[in-house]
């Protein structure tokens, strides 16, 4: 008899699990915001910018890392948070690099880094919207709007291992624009060898992490 009970207690103990997991795993993939660390593989914080009219340099940063989270419901992007290091700016002229790194422009030896940290969100369109957040560089912080466009979400096409799967990724674009005197660097704006204009060019995916 007691046997018998702690069979059918083992049974119960065994379904209940069961019936648990399938309730887990039939959950949408977007009943909540799912956190995303960006990819530094394929990410890209690029900018623009005028050098004496002729033509616009365009340059990079080859360290940037961040955060976001992502609700695929609502398709709502929120908490993102970047950072870059302002040393790894690359504009294909190893002079001129040198000069960006230094106190005319990123400072880098005393503000290494330059951060984003987002405030606000508006939606604009189906997949489109503006994000507003803290741009801190040179030790100045400042409000900046960026427009997005979230390119692409799903199951990464290739990748995962043997027993693994492959990431589950979402792609963004940004664009905005700043006035690079605004954050201390006004070299060059009053004789017209560099615009004060600076175009903000963000690509990133994201990886979800839970």
């Amino acid at each position: 008899m007691i046997g018998s009970t702690t069979r059918n207690i083992r049974r119960w103990a065994i379904g209940a699990i069961a019936l648990s997991a399938s309730i887990t795993l039939a959950l949408p993939a977007g009943a909540a915001p799912r956190d995303y660390r960006i990819d530094p593989e394929h990410a890209s914080f690029g900018f623009l910018v005028s050098h004496i009219g002729y033509a616009d340099v365009l340059g990079m940063f080859r360290d940037v890392a961040g955060t976001f989270r992502f609700d695929e419901e609502t398709q709502a992007i929120s908490d993102v948070k970047v950072t870059v290091k302002t040393a790894s700016v690359f504009t294909n002229h190893d002079k001129r690099d040198e000069h960006l790194r230094k106190e005319d422009f990123f400072w880098a030896d005393r503000h290494p880094e330059m951060t984003f940290i987002m405030t606000s969100a508006q939606k604009t369109g189906e997949r489109a919207g503006k994000m507003t957040g803290d741009l801190t560089l040179r030790g100045v912080t400042r409000p900046v709007t960026f427009d997005v466009v979230l390119n692409k979400v799903g199951e990464y096409p290739f990748g995962g291992g043997l027993f693994g799967r492959p990431n589950y990724v979402a792609g963004v674009s940004a664009r905005g624009t700043i006035r690079r005197s605004e954050w201390g660097m006004v070299y060059g704006t009053d004789n017209g060898w560099v615009g004060d204009d600076v175009q903000l060019i963000i690509e990133f995916e994201g990886i979800r992490q839970n």
